[in-house]
């Protein structure tokens, strides 16, 4: 068996996976495994904190909580290199694009996982943090277009004043 064609490591997000070779388009590279869930179980396993749950049906649930899942540890981002694919109740995942060498695998987990668990204003994806930071420097330009404004006007009226007492 050849070995894989990733590795586990850091990333901004806590541990991630990163190509070791170049991955082609539509290749088929990890499993999401673990144990099945009915609804019932899923629900309290929510409850207590899993976020390792990947819902397959409305019936069921797997719970990819175990180590030997690989696949848990794909991250998530709004501009995602792979894909999440259901195929007779299993979850695989697949490329989207050619990937290179030290680039981390992650694909998108869904609006409803982002708005609710993530949190849009706490996505760590490069696109989101390029976002936050253009917003930033707006604000910051802004904020220094408005305090020149005040200052020049504190200025004139500090003029006028001068101009009147004499």
């Amino acid at each position: 068996m050849a070995p894989r064609p990733f590795r586990l490591g850091r990333s901004n997000t806590g541990l991630g996976l990163f190509a070791t070779r170049p991955i082609k388009k539509r290749t088929r590279i990890a499993e999401y495994t673990g144990k099945i869930l009915d609804l019932e179980e899923a629900e309290r396993a929510e409850r207590r904190g899993n976020r390792y749950l990947y819902e397959v049906s409305t019936h069921r649930t797997i719970d990819g909580t175990a180590r030997k899942n690989i696949a848990r540890y794909f991250n998530h981002s709004c501009n995602p290199n792979a894909e999440s694919i259901i195929w007779r109740g299993r979850v695989f995942v697949k490329t989207l694009r050619d990937i290179k060498p030290g680039e981390e695998l992650t694909y998108d987990y869904g609006t409803e996982y982002l708005k609710n668990v993530i949190g849009r204003e706490n996505c760590q994806c490069s696109r989101c943090r390029r976002r936050r930071a253009k917003l930033a420097r707006e604000r910051r330009e802004a904020n220094k277009r408005r305090d020149a404004r005040l200052a020049a006007k504190r200025r004139t009226k500090q003029t006028k004043k001068s101009k009147r007492s004499r």
